[in-house]
């Protein structure tokens, strides 16, 4: 069974930094996508950033580009959002997804097959 576990959410000040991972298990994802997604209360889930598990391709949302960066632990089957330069309109649920998406560039949730349980991160101002 695919299970995808978040963690790393929390509440900072705005300026600040959080580093959000996605931990990966339960089958091989060499040849998946990994993408961060967010949401927020009456808003759409919206696309933040995706990573191939394989080769160094990695997409970011025009939102976040410069501020967030996307990497992996093939090793440790594991992702990592860090996130700095926080702003309030920041502050939703954060989700990683898992899925054998092609192009990496493809920002629709409904594409992505697995899906974690979310972490919340909210940004004061």
């Amino acid at each position: 069974q695919v299970q995808l576990v978040e963690s790393g959410g929390g509440l900072v000040q705005a300026g600040g930094s959080l580093r959000l991972s996605c931990a990966a298990s339960g089958r091989t994802f060499n040849t998946y996508i990994i993408g961060w997604f967010r949401q927020s209360p009456g808003k759409e889930r919206e696309f933040v950033a995706a990573i191939r598990m394989t080769g160094s391709n990695t997409y970011y949302a025009d939102s976040v580009k410069g501020r967030f960066t996307i990497s992996r632990d093939n090793a440790k089957n594991t992702v990592y959002l860090q996130m700095n330069s926080l702003k309030p309109e920041d502050t939703a649920v954060y989700y990683c997804s898992a899925g054998r998406v092609t192009p990496i560039t493809t920002m629709n949730s409904g594409r992505y097959d697995y899906w974690g349980q979310g972490t919340q991160v909210t940004v004061s101002s």
